[in-house]
């Protein structure tokens, strides 16, 4: 059986790791197999249309997660919601779109004891911000704020919490730091970015807010660390990757739970080669 992860660009996904160490523990690495594959836009139906019955499914990161949920025949409630699939799996002659991101930040956030949140603001308007925004619903938030850069391109995000039925407030990034008193903070933005959430990592750490950071290399970012140092609570973007892989295994290979130590342990090693972990906080 045949798997793979599509996107543009594709040589630093992390998930050929991930994926081959769970087959390794599932004992199945003979019988499947998980590559990376440069994929934009524009290649996505001719790769569809290639996918023979030896196809299990495919994880899809950015350009294609919302061009991955046209092209299946159903959809489950988180892509929906989301308006993006990062997940398709090939069954019964059709095509199933899952949004994993959602349970990766409800299973990485709960691993760290958080398990239930009652307010949250997300920096970013991204579709990682929508996934989060639908994650801490289903952790209990009834209200987000989400501060963008623009908040008039975050229209995506507000039109993804009506659908969960959270309420959302946009506003700009600016106004970030008179809108951080909340349980939890969620950085959606990719590191290095103008804008980027190291610039309020002092403001986020005086809150007293947790804080989930999506960037995972390298790590911990500034914001990470600030918060650590002032003693919040601090979930970074590996444990969301592991456990949104996780269920693409289960979902792929029918498995019912993926081992998921395994796949943190050669996740981890993978980011150490890399040089991505930093030696301390």
């Amino acid at each position: 059986m045949r798997a793979a992860v599509l996107g543009s660009p594709i040589a630093h996904s992390l998930s050929p790791v991930l994926h081959g160490a769970a087959y390794a523990a599932l004992g199945i690495a003979e019988e499947w197999s998980y590559t990376a594959v440069e994929c934009d836009e524009a290649g996505l139906p001719g790769f569809l249309a290639g996918c023979g019955p030896e196809w299990a499914g495919l994880s899809l990161t950015m350009p294609l997660k919302k061009a991955a949920l046209a092209a299946a025949d159903t959809a489950d409630e988180a892509s929906r919601e989301v308006g993006a699939a990062n997940t398709l799996i090939f069954a019964g002659g059709g095509r199933h779109a899952y949004n994993t991101d959602v349970a990766g930040i409800v299973r990485a956030l709960g691993e760290a004891g958080l398990g239930a949140v009652r307010s949250a603001a997300v920096l970013g308007g991204g579709a990682t911000a929508a996934s989060a925004v639908a994650a801490l619903h289903r952790m209990g938030a009834d209200e987000v704020a989400v501060l963008a850069r623009d908040p008039a391109r975050a229209a995506g995000v507000a039109e993804a919490a009506e659908r969960t039925g959270a309420r959302v407030e946009l506003a700009p990034l600016a106004e970030a730091e008179r809108r951080l008193g909340v349980d939890l903070v969620a950085s959606t933005l990719p590191a290095g970015a103008a804008g980027a959430a190291d610039a309020w990592a002092p403001a986020v750490a005086a809150s007293g807010a947790a804080v989930f950071d999506v960037v995972y290399s390298p790590w911990p970012s500034a914001l990470a660390r600030t918060a650590r140092a002032a003693g919040r609570t601090v979930v970074g973007g590996f444990p969301m990757l592991l456990h949104q892989a996780a269920v693409q295994v289960e979902l792929m290979t029918g498995c019912a739970q993926a081992p998921v130590e395994a796949m943190r342990a050669a996740g981890e090693a993978e980011l150490e080669r890399r040089g991505a972990l930093r030696d301390s906080w």
